[in-house]
C-alpha cells in the first residue's frame, strides 16, 4: 500500500475499526471515519474509541445507506482507499430482523461502491465473514469453497456483499479485497461477543452461559 496516502474507514468507531485506525495512523496515513454510532451496543463505547483517536482522524457521523454522507465526507477529505467495516453484525440478531440486515449490509455496500467509483477511490477492502461458509462439511475452510449455502440472513448479506464487490471489480476494474474474518477478539471487543462475555463472567465470578448441547467447538 505504498501508494495509499489517505484511507476512509467505515465503521471506524467500532472495535476492529478503531484498531485499524490506530495502525493506519501509526503508518503515516491520513484517516477519515464514517460511522452512524448506532445502538447495536452501547454507543458510549464507540464514542470512547473516537475520543482515543482524537483529532488525528476526520469523523463524520452518517449512515452507509446514505449517498450524501459518503459524498459529504469524500468531497472534504478525498481517499485513496476505503476499508468497509460498517455493517450490522451477528447471526442471532439477523434472524430477528433480516430486513434491517439486508438494508445495511447489502444496500450500504452498494452505496459505498458507487461512492468509491464517483470519487475515484483506487482500492477497496471489504470486511466479509467466515459465516459465508455455512455448514460446509470440508474442514478447514478454503477460500475457493463455493460459499453458496448460507444459514443465516447475516451470512447471506455478507456473501451478497462479496458478489457486489466482484461485479464492481469486473465492471470498473477497482482492486477489491474481501476478508472473511473469523471471530476477532482483543481489547475493546464488542461486549456481545463470546470472549468478552467470558472475561466479564470470570471477572465478576458468574457462571458462563453456554448455548445448545455444549458439543460445539470453536478455534480461537
Amino acid at each position: 500500500m505504498k501508494d495509499i496516502d489517505s484511507v476512509l474507514v467505515t465503521g471506524g468507531a467500532g472495535f476492529i475499526g478503531s484498531h485499524l485506525c490506530d495502525r493506519l495512523l501509526a503508518a503515516g496515513r491520513r484517516v477519515s471515519v464514517l460511522d452512524d454510532l448506532n445502538d447495536f451496543y452501547d454507543p458510549a463505547l464507540k464514542r470512547a474509541n473516537l475520543k482515543r483517536l482524537g483529532r488525528r482522524v476526520r469523523f463524520v457521523q452518517g449512515d452507509i445507506r446514505d449517498p450524501k454522507a459518503f459524498h459529504r465526507l469524500l468531497s472534504r477529505h478525498p481517499a485513496d482507499a476505503i476499508v468497509h467495516l460498517a455493517a450490522r453484525a451477528g447471526v442471532r440478531p439477523s434472524v430477528l430482523d433480516p430486513v434491517l440486515y439486508a438494508q445495511v449490509n447489502v444496500e450500504g455496500t452498494a452505496v459505498m461502491l458507487e461512492a468509491a467509483r464517483r470519487h475515484g477511490v483506487s482500492r477497496v477492502v471489504f470486511a466479509s465473514s467466515s459465516s459465508v461458509y455455512g455448514k460446509s462439511a470440508r474442514l478447514p475452510f478454503r477460500e475457493d469453497d463455493p460459499a453458496a449455502d448460507p444459514v443465516s440472513p447475516y451470512a447471506a448479506t455478507k456473501r451478497a456483499g462479496e458478489l457486489l464487490c466482484a461485479a464492481h471489480h469486473r465492471l470498473h476494474g477497482t482492486p477489491i479485497l474481501a476478508l472473511r474474518l473469523f471471530t476477532v477478539y482483543g481489547p475493546r471487543q464488542r461486549p456481545d461477543m463470546a470472549i468478552s462475555r467470558f472475561v466479564r463472567a470470570v471477572r465478576e465470578g458468574r457462571t458462563l452461559a453456554l448455548y445448545g448441547d455444549v458439543s460445539a467447538r470453536r478455534d480461537f
